[in-house]
């Protein structure tokens, strides 16, 4: 074989992309995945911090819509809190059942799938991943309003930081769950125990006489002039908004994978934990906030003595403000604690969006490239993909939480009454199974389907009914916008689904297919005599085909002649073919001589040999015409061809100027040439004359 053939000269570099290595870290092996699963401790931050985080916003929301009816119906409050308090405690103890009986991952999906079919199961999963999306966009659209309401003077730039801590939130993710982690449990048990003071302060004070009055007390609302039904149906929405604190609940039993063995019965007690935080701190805020007096209107104008055109302080300012006082160190401490949980809550969509797509890729019904684990281990396709949804949607509603909570909490009550609906037929299914056994052998699965039964019947029969609820109160508010995309994604899936079913049908063996031929030739395509084309030559004398041909397209008679000269004054031995290409195209000649000569000589085996440059500098590639790829791609629809790219480095592929080459984004995940270096090659490349190739 040619010295050119087996060593061009350069070295291969095994040292990393410098930036992409410090934005992300050092790559980790496959057998290094146990390492990155999550003790208790660390799990509930990344998994709970978004049913954690929607305490500082679901009350908000709540009492928000309860003063549409005057502060006369904001007596009726404590009972709507308690209304979700007690949901929340139904949901939870609804989703320890699904982790007990699908502890794989797929959660709703999962469920679903197995007991009510694929239609209903496509329809969670698309509700899911819209819910992801809207779970980052008002995590991080309630984040930064908090920010602004310490720091009035950020309001114009609200929505290039949402999409800053949106971009954030992704690198730290990309580096993996583990990393993830330990980022974000300092913030969330921050947040846990500083509202866990302030709660407790506020109704101490209350208790010894002196109850905290927030600023908002002092003012009033004039109450629309409403009718029975017109009240009802305020106390359902106001109900819908607090239930937003629901949201998040789902995903632990959509993490169960990422928790440390045991992995059920820390799934569960980390669900357990989650659920009694949320649910108290829920409360407590709520009667604080009421304690207090706050008014939080959807139009603050509205307010009788409240000076328009300043922000709104949030719930959680208000709450703080009046506890400890506006300019204290504490009441810092609590809106940067609940900036930094409501930022980080978007992470608990950041471990489940990529989790369920790629139980979703497994199953076919999103692209394969959902399932590739990154350098890290994490499903880094499904954050990106994730990351860019929630960044459209924050700039199309300009990072607004009033506007952005009417789309929320659609998606994740479909799921949770499909999902209770679906553990409902399955317990049905294992009592019908342990029927016609012995009691003494199926007592402990028989007394858990009972339990599971009740539990779940009733968590179906109050997520249905919440379903309804929230349909009803937010449909006309913005919630149409869901109620069209989950259907759209859920037939995009299930058109997904039957490609892949139709492309494994297409290319599965069978008896009846044969594949056969006669001859194997090799044509090498030559534009110029050139270095690279010799190389070309080399590659394909050095495999052995029964024949070799040179095949030159040429565009002009001259050019034709000019390369037969060259051709013999160099004296190469391999034929020289040239066809004329009058309308100046590549590909067609190439084609229409390979049928010709099957017509000829028989059904032989033909491979392309193609030269191509690979430069160091994404410019560059827009200074060569890169015609190798496109003949390649037009020659690929060619039966019984394949196509052979014969690389030719330029120097610039080396350090040039002592700088290294700078890809492109996205340029090595493309599986597009990235060039990395370790050390500056000691020599330059082996030279030799253009002549013709060796076969020794």
């Amino acid at each position: 074989m040619s010295p050119l053939v087996a060593h061009d000269g350069r070295e291969p570099g095994d040292a990393p992309q410098l930036a992409k290595r410090i934005l992300i870290g050092e790559p980790l092996t496959t057998e290094q995945v146990n390492d990155q699963l999550l003790p208790k401790r660390m799990a509930l931050p990344i998994f709970a911090s978004d049913a954690l985080s929607s305490v500082a916003y679901g009350p908000q929301e709540m009492l928000m819509i309860m003063l549409i009816g005057g502060t006369a119906l904001m007596t009726l409050s404590p009972l709507v809190a308690a209304a979700v308090v007690l949901l929340l405690i139904v949901v939870v103890l609804s989703y320890r059942q699904i982790i007990k009986a699908y502890p794989s991952g797929g959660g709703d999906f999962e469920v679903t799938q197995r007991n009510l079919g694929e239609v209903p199961s496509v329809i969670v999963a698309a509700a899911l991943l819209v819910d992801y999306i809207l779970t980052v966009s008002v995590s991080i659209a309630s984040g930064v309003d908090n920010i602004i309401s310490a720091v009035p003077v950020l309001n114009n730039w609200r929505v290039e930081m949402a999409v800053g801590f949106v971009a954030l939130i992704v690198i730290v993710n990309l580096r993996g769950v583990r990393e993830a982690s330990a980022v974000f449990a300092i913030p969330t048990y921050v947040f846990i125990g500083s509202v866990g003071v302030m709660i407790v302060t506020a109704l101490v004070r209350t208790v010894m006489g002196d109850a905290p009055v927030a600023a908002s007390a002092a003012y009033t609302m004039h109450a629309e002039s409403l009718s029975q039904a017109a009240i009802v149906l305020l106390i359902l929405r106001a109900f819908s908004s607090g239930c937003s604190a629901l949201t998040g609940v789902e995903a632990v039993s959509n993490g169960v994978p990422a928790f440390r063995v045991p992995k059920i019965r820390n799934a569960k007690t980390t669900l357990a934990m989650m659920g009694s935080i949320a649910a108290l701190l829920f409360a407590g805020l709520t009667a604080v906030a009421l304690i207090s007096g706050v008014k939080y209107a959807e139009d603050p104008c509205q307010l009788v003595g409240y000076t328009c055109g300043t922000p709104q302080q949030s719930l959680m300012a208000q709450v703080a403000s009046a506890t400890f006082g506006a300019g204290s160190i504490a009441f810092f401490i609590i809106q940067a604690a609940t900036a930094c949980v409501l930022l980080l809550a978007a992470n608990t969509a950041f471990n489940g969006f990529p989790l369920l797509g790629s139980v979703l890729a497994r199953e076919g019904y999103a692209p394969k490239a959902l399932n590739t684990r990154g350098d890290r281990l994490v499903f880094s396709n499904g954050m990106i993909v994730l990351g860019l949804a929630a960044v459209v949607v924050l700039v199309v509603f300009q990072a607004n939480l009033t506007n952005l909570i009417q789309l929320y909490i659609i998606g994740v009550f479909v799921s949770f009454s499909l999902g209770q609906i679906g553990m409902v037929r399955h317990w049905k299914r294992v009592l019908h199974e342990t029927h016609a056994r012995p009691l003494s052998e199926v007592a402990d699965d028989r007394r858990g389907a009972v339990t599971g039964l009740v539990i779940n019947t009733t968590g179906a029969i109050m997520t249905v009914t919440v379903l309804v609820i929230v349909t009803i109160t937010k449909f006309t508010h913005g919630a149409w916008m869901v109620f069209f995309a989950i259907p759209v994604l859920a037939v995009l899936m299930l058109g997904v689904k039957r490609y892949y079913r139709d492309v494994e049908h297409e290319i599965s063996i069978d008896d009846t297919t044969h594949f056969g031929s006669s001859g194997d030739v090799a044509i090498v395509l030559v534009s110029r005599l050139q270095k690279p084309v010799i190389k070309a030559l080399d590659y394909a004398i050095a495999a052995q085909h029964d024949k070799t041909i040179a095949l030159h397209i040429a565009l002009t008679p001259e050019d034709g002649k000019e390369l037969q000269r060259q051709w013999q004054q160099h004296n190469i031995p391999v034929p020289l073919v040239i066809v004329d290409s009058p309308y100046r195209t590549f590909a067609q000649p190439v084609e229409h001589f390979i049928r010709q000569y099957r017509e000829k000589h028989g059904p032989s085996v033909i491979t392309v040999y193609l030269p191509q440059y690979i430069v160091g500098h994404w410019w560059e590639s827009m200074l060569h015409n890169r015609r190798s790829r496109r003949i390649a791609a037009q020659l690929m629809m060619v039966h019984g061809v394949t196509i052979t790219l014969v690389p030719w480095l330029l120097d610039s592929s080396e350090l040039i100027y002592g700088r290294r080459s700078r890809p492109l984004p996205g340029q090595q995940r493309s599986g597009r040439p990235v060039v990395l270096y370790s050390k500056p090659p000691v020599g330059r490349r082996a030279q030799r004359p253009a002549g013709p190739p060796d076969q020794g």
